[in-house]
């Protein structure tokens, strides 16, 4: 029975023009050795299966190779190179690092290197991965390695170029092998097949080539895993099968239900994925793939980029033409929050099937609302100005109430309102709010005082004083005081109101008097007996002196908000056992220096400041 060799070892190339992939890298080092100017050490660094070892031995039979031919390759017919191939030559030395790690094995390693060759020019030593070598086993090897003899040549390969002493890679010249595109292993894998005579379909091929992630070698590998398996007729059923390999068909469906809004559909679709034994991680970061060629489906400076075989690419570019770009980036979002939040989720399949729900609704929202997270919502205001809303009918059973509702008498200004320069959220003329608290629960919408039907500007007990009152303004231009002295009606208010648009009014000081309103927001307004006098408390003269001077704004600002023309502000220095402040860094540092005396000594010593 003849010995089977796996196509791994078998179609392991032997020169530099059949090594796939790594073409820029190739020309490198043939034009090198075509111009006798050879490093003493390389380094190879790449993923696995890209061709690191398999370059090195070939450089290494390369220039031992008595008559090399004209476009730089070894002539396999010397005796150097006969001895390399069939596994003789006392040229190579190849060594293991991962089990040879010690200094003992650098030791010998470099008494090996003293003996020049017998046949040839070189001794070329390949250490694999190099980056399993000690500490103390690379710092025996720096010397040796900066200054090797004329006839050694090292060659490090490794998979982890981080892991590698900073003094072992400025001594070498570094080559970063690239990972291996899909185009290139399907057109290797293609003439494997055709030199074993197995039927392939391409699409077959594309999935073992994306299952191998850029490494040629478990590309063959599961290649040959395939083929037993399909006993040399390779499909794409049969790959998909063997591989346990998700089907296009599933995202293709599931998209075309998430651009119908079927919900159920997705779900069950999703319920039949599991039953087949997917993991729902391996599913949603499928998903987001396939939305991502769909993506790039759609323009065709793009399609290059699309992995793909050829009867499935023009599935694509048929299924990117019914999908909107706003669709596909808001789809691409979804299911990638949803990558990035399974480990942490106690119920995975639930964020899975929240995630189709929610992808399935894009298409229902128009294309300019919301963010991709659900329609835009839009609440309709709760309070609307007298001008832009409907008149609002008076109630009464009088027909005296003929004059125009539409321009309700204003509300009388208390007497500090001129002083006041911020612009209220809250004009005058909107329609009452009759909610029992004045106090809303989110700071960040409109702040709205409890206010009854008196507030208006139109009495619903004196009707005729109303009706009669714009003829009597526009007789006189003076503002009517008494017929709104009557209507207006103070309200009552408790210290939590108080304190909420004191800390409103610190909030709407400008940015030049922050430190102001940082002040305000730790004061504490405190009422008084009679309910409409306020205390507050300052820790010194000149912060009193200032909400004097602010004290009117402030009075005015809280009888806007909380409707009573009576509130009035007092203000007291505090005690000296009343704390109503923080401490400042530097009143901090000489209550801390009055009990440690050492802290003010160390201070001058090392000559710091304050800041």
């Amino acid at each position: 029975m003849e010995n089977y060799i796996v196509s791994a070892r078998k179609y392991r190339p032997s020169t530099f023009d059949t090594v796939v992939g790594q073409r820029a890298l190739t020309t490198t080092l043939k034009n090198a050795i075509a111009n006798h100017k050879l490093a003493h050490a390389y380094l190879f660094c790449g993923p696995r299966g890209v061709g690191k070892t398999t370059c090195a031995r070939i450089f290494a039979k390369t220039i031992n190779c008595l008559h090399p031919t004209s476009e730089g390759e070894a002539c396999n017919e010397c005796e150097s190179c006969k001895a390399f191939n069939e596994q003789r030559s006392y040229n190579i030395h190849e060594l293991d690092a991962a089990s040879n790690n010690s200094v003992e094995d650098i030791r010998s390693l470099i008494e090996q290197v003293r003996i020049p060759p017998q046949i040839g020019k070189y001794k070329v030593y390949i250490i694999d991965e190099v980056h399993m070598l000690s500490t103390a086993a690379f710092n025996a090897f720096l010397k040796t390695l900066e200054e090797p003899p004329q006839h050694a040549i090292f060659i490090l390969a490794t998979t982890e170029k981080h892991k590698i002493l900073p003094t072992i890679l400025s001594r070498c010249q570094i080559y970063d092998f690239s990972r291996i595109t899909v185009n290139d292993t399907v057109e290797h894998l293609e003439n494997v097949a055709r030199k074993e005579h197995i039927e392939a379909e391409p699409e077959a091929l594309n999935v073992i080539a994306q299952k191998a992630d850029g490494g040629m070698r478990d590309a063959l590998s599961i290649f040959d895993q395939v083929v037993s398996f399909t006993n040399g007729h390779i499909t794409y059923q049969s790959v998909i099968e063997n591989l346990n390999v998700l089907d296009y068909e599933y995202y293709f469906k599931l998209t075309d239900f998430f651009l119908e809004n079927k919900v159920a559909e997705c779900l069950l679709t999703f319920n039949d994925i599991l039953r087949k034994g997917f993991d729902g991680n391996h599913f949603i970061t499928g998903l987001t793939s396939h939305f991502r060629n769909l993506l790039v489906s759609r323009d065709p400076s793009t399609l290059q980029l699309l992995e793909a075989g050829a009867s499935i690419r023009d599935r694509y570019q048929a299924q990117a033409q019914k999908c909107t770009p706003q669709f596909l980036y808001k789809a691409m979002k979804l299911c990638n929050d949803c990558d990035l939040n399974y480990r942490q989720s106690k119920n995975k399949r639930l964020l899975v099937e929240l995630t189709l729900i929610q992808v399935a609704q894009l298409t229902a929202e128009p294309e300019d609302a919301g963010s991709g997270h659900g329609p835009k919502k839009q609440l309709s205001p709760v309070f609307h100005t007298a001008q832009a809303s409907q008149p609002v009918a008076p109630v009464q059973t009088t027909p005296v109430a003929t004059a125009p509702v539409s321009q309700p008498t204003p509300q009388p200004q208390p007497a500090a309102a001129s002083a006041q320069p911020y612009t209220s959220t809250l004009q005058q003329s909107e329609v009452p709010y009759t909610k029992s608290s004045p106090l809303p629960k989110v700071s960040t919408e409109r702040k709205a005082p409890v206010i009854k039907a008196g507030s208006l500007g139109m009495s619903i007990r004196k009707t005729q004083t109303a009706t009669a009152e714009p003829a009597a303004r526009t007789a006189s231009n003076a503002p009517v005081q008494q017929p709104m002295t009557e209507t207006w009606e103070d309200y009552m208010f408790n210290e939590k109101d108080l304190g909420y648009y004191w800390r409103e009014f610190a909030s709407l000081l400008p940015k030049e008097e922050a430190a102001n309103a940082g002040r305000m927001m730790n004061m504490h307004p405190h009422l008084l007996a009679d309910q409409q006098t306020f205390e507050v408390a300052v820790d010194n003269d000149m912060v009193q002196k200032y909400m004097q001077q602010l004290a009117p704004k402030i009075e005015a600002h809280l009888q806007e908000k909380l409707h009573n023309r009576k509130i009035r502000m007092t203000t007291r220095v505090s005690e000296a056992n009343e704390n109503v402040r923080a401490y400042s860094h530097v009143e901090r540092f000489q209550m801390m220096s009055k009990k440690n005396p050492s802290l003010l000594r160390l201070k001058e010593a090392l000559g710091l400041e304050l800041s």
